[in-house]
């Protein structure tokens, strides 16, 4: 059986790299990590629009470096406008939530309110593993 694959929300993050997480949350961010973590365009925006000092900047910028950035696709916006129009989901949930399902990814995210009734998206709350 094969492995799924993920992405990782902006809160997942910066909760993994400011250590936030109990232990087993950190051990399963780490193994994902280390395995090339994927994460929308839209998490490289929040995350990097973030006012940071500049040592914590530099250890997202570094993250952003290792990551591989799901950008827009025309498929994405279409299942964006899709899930924004029966859920009134948030632009940027919206775009995260589409690019998990275009890709077949499962989401990380600490919000699993934000996507619960979006259909087909799997979400892992790192925080309650």
């Amino acid at each position: 059986m094969e492995q799924p694959q993920y992405l990782i929300d902006t809160n997942a993050v910066i909760d993994y790299l400011g250590k936030k997480l109990p232990s087993t949350g950190m051990d399963f961010m780490s193994r994902i990590i280390d395995a090339v973590p994927n994460v929308s365009v839209i998490t490289k925006i929040e995350v990097l629009g973030f006012n940071a000092p500049d040592q914590h900047y530099q250890l997202l910028t570094n993250f952003m470096d290792d990551a591989t950035v799901l950008d827009l696709t025309s498929t994405i916006v279409d299942v964006s406008i899709d899930i924004r129009k029966q859920h009134k989901t948030k632009l940027p949930d919206a775009i995260i939530a589409a690019t998990a399902l275009v890709y077949d990814l499962v989401l990380i995210s600490r919000n699993t309110s934000d996507f619960k009734n979006i259909q087909g998206l799997q979400v892992v709350d790192p925080h309650s593993l």
